[in-house]
């Protein structure tokens, strides 16, 4: 990719180091009104496909809604009702936690994982970020009669109706296929793909799938990241937005008006993620004075601030 500056590292009034991405903005119609770098080269979305993988299940038949189909959309901290409304989901479906296939990991949430290894607790699936995607595909592959030792095959109907579901509202074929770090197959698609996908979310008609998927999200942001997760903050702040977090550098934001907003980090660092995506948004006209901490990230010397992750001046207003 051909990316470009989007973050600086400040120690004092020295920079110390930046961050190059991509990041691209889409209108209601789906076309690019902002960009940096070359957001027309392909990316595997990561985490921030889930929204659209849950739109695949509902469209499969899935009768899930409000926080547990939040959860399917989540990368979730590991909590514990993001861990029994994973159980909550397979239990619906008539199954238990071995069915998950998903990879066994301690919670991503730092206070969760803390908890879990003070009671002694080891890794395991149900406590994967991914759990609730998994049980959530598990639960489609009931309804339909599919088999479920097999879920994760690209080949499987769950599958491919993910892959027709991404291709459809993100607007382009998919351009390649890999295995998420959940075992899950893994789309690639474009930036400007993944935010035109948002933006339709986002300002999906009421009644229809989309609408679904973004009013889970929305009504119920702790049950797609967790406690102090950026995503959660920000979707907490801001009414009708959705926000998805991914590996790699990835976040995609969708607005109800339409808009749709897609960044990597290219060195698939964390820090630098929500620092953008506020830059943009201000800069499309979002009011982000609720979400003011998330514009900038200390850079810490002997345990204080000494420094902030701010955004380039390519974004900033």
């Amino acid at each position: 990719m051909g990316h470009e500056v989007v973050a600086e590292v400040w120690r004092g009034d020295f920079l110390e180091s930046v961050h190059h991405g991509t990041v691209v903005a889409t209108n209601p119609s789906g076309d690019p009104v902002l960009s940096v770098g070359r957001p027309g080269d392909v990316a595997f979305p990561r985490s921030s496909n889930k929204p659209l993988q849950a739109l695949a299940m509902l469209r499969s038949g899935l009768d899930l809604d409000g926080e547990l189909l939040a959860l399917a959309c989540a990368s979730h901290s590991g909590e514990d009702f993001h861990v029994s409304g994973a159980l909550r989901i397979l239990a619906s479906a008539g199954l238990d936690e071995d069915a998950l296939q998903c990879t066994p990991d301690l919670p991503l949430g730092d206070d969760a994982r803390a908890q879990h290894l003070a009671r002694g607790l080891t890794a395991a699936p149900k406590y994967m970020n991914c759990s609730g995607k998994h049980a959530a595909m598990l639960a489609t592959c009931v309804t339909n009669g599919w088999s479920t030792s097999d879920y994760l095959d690209p080949t499987h109907p769950l599958q491919v109706a993910t892959r027709k579901t991404i291709e459809d509202v993100a607007g382009e074929p998919v351009a390649q296929v890999g295995v998420d770090g959940c075992g899950a197959p893994i789309f690639a698609i474009s930036l400007t793909g993944l935010a035109r996908a948002f933006g339709r979310l986002a300002a999906a008609p009421e009644g229809t799938l989309e609408h679904r998927v973004a009013t889970a999200m929305n009504t119920h942001p702790q049950w797609v990241g967790g406690t102090g997760r950026d995503v959660t903050v920000l979707m907490d702040a801001l009414p009708g937005v959705i926000a998805k977090d991914g590996a790699e550098g990835v976040y995609a934001v969708g607005l109800p008006t339409g808009e749709g907003v897609a960044l990597k980090i290219a060195d698939g660092s964390s820090r630098a993620r929500a620092v953008v995506i506020v830059a943009v948004l201000k800069r499309l006209g979002v009011d982000v004075s609720a979400i003011e901490d998330l514009a900038t990230v200390p850079v810490l010397g002997h345990g204080r601030a000494v420094g902030a992750v701010k955004p380039s001046l390519a974004l900033a207003c």
